[in-house]
C-alpha cells in the first residue's frame, strides 16, 4: 500500500518506518526542513534502538522517503496517517492546533479516495472534528478512522512490529478492510469499533497503567514503614492473572510524553462532561509526590543538603531513550538547588536534551558516571540504565566522598549490598547500613 505519514516524532517516524519494513511505500512528512534533511542523510532525530538501521535499509530499498511536501505525499497515498503532536496546554487540555492545521492541508491535497487515519492521541470527538475540517475543503471522497498507538519509548520498534492488539475505530467498512489489511501482517488480534470508543481506549489504557504505577508506589511507601519488601509483594500480586505483573515496578514515578499528558487530558475531558475523576486526580498527585521521596531520603541521610555535593545518575524519564519530557530529574534537581546543594549530573544519552531545557550554571553536566559520582556526598540513581547496573559497587564506593546511595529505581539487590559500607536507601525495601538491613519495630495492634 502507499502511505503518507504526517509528523516525524516518535509515533509518526516509528510507525512510518515499520510500515515500510512490511513492504509498503511510505512517505514521511514534516514541516521542519532541518529534520527532513537529517533523515534523508541517514541521521535519526530521536534515540530509539533499531530505528536507524531500519531507516537505512528501507530507504535503500526505495520503500521509505522523507519530505516537507505534504500535498505531494497525500496525493500519492492511499492511506494518510496523522501523527502530529498534541501537547498539553497549561490547563491540561490537549493542544489540537497542529492536528487541525494538518487536517486542513490534507483536505486541500485530497484529489481521489483516501482513508485518513488519526494516530495522534486526541480527546474523544476529535476525529469527527478533523473529518469536518477535511470535508470543507476536500475535492474527493474520503473516509476517516482512529487507530491509536500503544508503543513504548525505548522499545517502540519492537512494540510496533509485535503489538498486543490493533484498535480500528471507523464507521466505514471500506476503511476498516483497508486498515485491517495494512495491519494484518503484524497481528490477527484486530478489533473494529466505533471512532469515539477507539479514542477513549487510548486514554483509558494509559490512565489504567499510570494507576498501576502509582498504586505500587503507594504500596512501596507502606512497605518501607512496616518492613516488607515491595518487590516480593509485587511478585506475589503479579502472579494473579487478574492483576498481571506489568507496571508493578516501584520507583520514583512515571514521566515521559504520554502518561503525564494523557492523564491530565482525561481529567479535563471528564471535567468538561461535568464529571470529577477523583481516582485519576489522586494517581497524578501520588506520582508527583513520589519523586520527592528522593529528597526526603537525602534529608534523612545528610540532615541538610546545603553545601553538599549530590551526584545524579540518569536524566531521561526511562532507559533506552533520550526523551526527558516530564522526567523526575527536573523537579528533584530543582529542589536540590533551591536547598543549596551542588549537583553533578550524568546520563548516557539524554544529558544534552536535559541541559537544553535546564541550563543552570549550578549544575555540572558530566561526561561519565565516574565523573558525576567522584567526591559526592551522596549518589542518586534516577534512571535504570544498564550502564549503571554494570558498575561494581566497589568502584562507586571508591568514587564517592561518603558511601551514601539513594537507589530510586531499585537496581541493586540486598545481597549486592552485603559486606559493603553503604548507607543504602531504595524504594519500598528496608534500608541498609554497612551491609546490614535495618529492622523495623514490632507492630502493635
Amino acid at each position: 500500500m502507499k502511505l503518507a505519514v504526517i509528523g516525524t516524532g516518535y509515533v509518526g517516524l516509528v510507525s512510518g518506518v515499520c510500515f515500510s519494513e512490511l513492504g509498503n511505500e511510505v512517505i514521511c512528512v514534516d514541516k521542519m526542513q532541518a529534520k527532513i534533511d537529517m533523515l534523508n542523510n541517514g541521521e535519526v532525530p530521536i534515540h530509539e534502538p533499531g530505528l536507524k538501521e531500519l531507516i537505512a535499509s528501507n530507504t535503500a530499498a526505495g520503500r521509505l522517503s522523507f519530505t516537507t511536501d505534504l500535498a505531494a505525499a497525500v496525493s500519492n497515498a492511499e492511506i494518510v496517517i496523522i501523527a502530529v503532536g498534541t501537547p498539553s496546554l497549561p490547563d491540561g487540555k490537549a493542544n489540537l492546533a497542529y492536528i487541525e492545521q494538518a487536517a486542513e492541508e490534507i483536505g486541500n491535497a485530497i484529489d481521489d479516495y483516501k482513508v485518513v487515519v488519526v494516530k495522534s492521541t486526541v480527546p474523544v470527538g476529535t476525529n469527527e472534528k478533523v473529518a469536518n475540517i477535511i470535508r470543507e475543503v476536500a475535492s474527493a471522497e474520503f473516509d476517516f478512522a482512529s487507530v491509536p498507538e500503544f508503543l513504548r519509548e525505548g522499545t517502540a520498534v519492537r512494540d510496533t512490529m509485535n503489538p498486543d492488539r490493533i484498535i480500528i475505530g471507523t464507521a466505514s467498512e471500506r476503511a476498516a478492510e483497508m486498515l485491517s489489511e495494512l495491519h494484518r501482517p503484524l497481528t490477527d488480534n484486530i478489533t473494529i469499533t466505533d471512532v469515539r470508543s477507539s479514542e477513549m481506549i487510548k486514554y483509558a489504557s494509559n490512565a489504567f497503567l499510570a494507576t498501576k504505577i502509582s498504586f505500587i508506589n503507594e504500596i512501596a511507601n507502606i512497605c518501607e514503614k512496616v518492613g516488607a519488601d515491595v518487590e516480593e509483594v509485587a511478585k506475589g500480586m503479579g502472579m494473579d492473572r487478574r492483576i498481571g505483573s506489568s507496571f508493578l515496578k516501584a520507583g520514583i514515578g512515571y514521566g515521559g510524553s504520554c502518561f503525564p499528558k494523557d492523564t491530565q487530558a482525561l481529567i479535563q475531558i471528564a471535567g468538561q462532561m461535568d464529571y470529577d475523576f477523583k481516582l485519576l486526580k489522586s494517581v497524578v498527585e501520588v506520582n508527583r509526590d513520589q519523586r520527592f521521596n528522593v529528597i526526603r531520603k537525602l534529608d534523612e541521610l545528610l540532615g541538610n543538603v546545603a553545601g553538599q555535593t549530590i551526584g545524579i545518575w540518569g536524566l531521561a524519564f526511562k532507559p533506552e531513550t533520550d526523551d526527558v519530557r516530564d522526567a523526575p530529574a527536573f523537579e528533584i534537581i530543582e529542589t536540590l538547588l533551591e536547598r543549596g546543594a551542588q549537583v553533578k549530573a550524568y546520563d548516557p544519552i539524554a544529558s544534552s536534551n536535559f541541559e537544553q531545557i535546564f541550563n543552570r550554571p549550578e549544575v555540572e553536566y558530566c561526561s561519565s558516571a565516574q565523573e558525576a559520582a567522584e567526591g559526592a556526598d551522596a549518589l542518586c540513581i534516577l534512571t535504570e540504565w544498564k550502564e549503571f547496573i554494570d558498575i561494581p559497587l566497589s568502584d562507586i564506593q571508591s568514587w564517592l566522598k561518603t558511601p551514601n546511595l539513594i537507589d530510586g529505581r531499585n537496581i541493586y539487590r540486598e545481597e549486592d549490598l552485603e559486606e559493603t559500607p553503604f548507607a543504602y536507601y531504595s524504594v519500598g525495601r528496608p534500608k541498609m547500613n554497612n551491609g546490614v538491613k535495618e529492622s523495623n519495630p514490632i507492630l502493635s495492634f
